[in-house]
């Protein structure tokens, strides 16, 4: 047996990318993008058809050249959704543009729109996920949604009060970053953090034994792995996103990855209960440096991928009303 496979065993393995074919190669359960994955994916010659249609849907929209960009986004996003949802037989996660962030009303608007266009396509809502950054106001707008039957992925969440305040939300999963909480502690102790000591592993741990002692239906999905034993590491948790290389890698090694992560276990944990208002959210994610410090940055990393894949949208619409 694989490490892939031993892991498919207790948890649903979900693939990290916007590249088709790999979606195909690996058979994950659920897939989720992001505009930097989608901007790469854009680019290969065998998606130029997705390309065409997002084109089009822009020109028969009314508005300035910004407005169709926004509109060419938002349909390749859901384009690229509709191809992975052919492969995958769950879900897939579709971003709001971070620019929303801080924005409730507005990633209102725009998630609806997503789900709008999913649903002029075929695709039932449980099929989607509308990926929203773990913000105080991300999180009020995917309570919202979730009301709504809107099902909603809170991303770059570095902080346990971030997790907390999306289980009280009721929002349907998280995605906690491990690879990058690795990173801050790796570079604050200036050398490699040793397996048994991995922060972002601990991180993920303490909110999965949170969420199942105190019966939250928020599922976890760890994500932003750096190497496979952060992976092995998390053997049961709910869900884990792995991108395309570390699949490979996990597919060519032999070997057995016992489960680490229990309901069992997590019945048994210490944990106690704590309830959160904005106030106490605020004070209490800012007493973590490393979450203050990599939810900024990962704020302005997605939406500066979101402008590359912006600005190649409104190239192709001005080219082709040029034309």
């Amino acid at each position: 047996m694989n490490l892939i496979d031993s892991v498919k065993r207790y948890t649903t393995v979900v693939a990290d990318t916007g590249d088709l074919e790999a979606i195909a190669k690996h058979k994950p359960q659920d897939a989720t993008t992001n505009p930097s994955l989608l901007f790469q994916a854009a680019q290969m010659p065998e998606y130029e058809h997705l390309l065409e249609d997002a084109i089009q849907h822009a020109l028969a929209c009314s508005g300035d050249r910004a407005a169709r960009a926004e509109v060419f986004m938002d349909k390749l996003l859901v384009s690229f959704g509709c191809e992975i949802l052919k492969i995958v037989p769950g879900r897939v996660s579709t971003e709001v543009d971070a620019g929303l962030s801080f924005d409730t009303e507005g990633t209102l608007a725009r998630a609806k729109r997503l789900v709008g266009l999913y649903q002029k396509a075929g695709i039932g809502r449980e099929r989607v996920l509308i990926k929203i950054a773990s913000t105080w106001e991300g999180i009020r707008a995917a309570e919202t949604l979730e009301r709504e039957g809107i099902h909603c992925n809170l991303t770059l969440l570095f902080s346990f009060a971030q997790a907390v305040a999306c289980a009280e939300a009721g929002v349907t999963l998280i995605s906690p970053f491990v690879g990058r909480i690795y990173d801050w502690y790796r570079k604050e102790r200036g050398a490699d953090i040793p397996p048994d000591e991995d922060p972002g592993v601990a991180s993920v741990t303490r909110i999965y034994n949170y969420f199942k002692k105190f019966d939250y239906k928020t599922q976890v999905m760890g994500a932003s792995f750096r190497k496979m034993d952060q992976i092995v590491r998390l053997n049961g948790c709910d869900l884990l996103t792995i991108s395309p290389d570390l699949l490979e890698q996990m597919e060519k090694t032999a070997g057995e990855a016992p489960r680490r992560l229990s309901v069992e276990t997590a019945k048994a944990s210490d944990a106690t209960k704590i309830h959160l208002d904005e106030k106490t959210f605020r004070w209490m994610h800012n007493e973590d440096a490393m979450a203050v410090e990599k939810l900024s940055e990962g704020i302005r990393k997605f939406y500066a991928d979101a402008r590359k894949l912006e600005q190649f949208a409104r190239a192709k619409v001005a080219q082709r009303m040029a034309s």
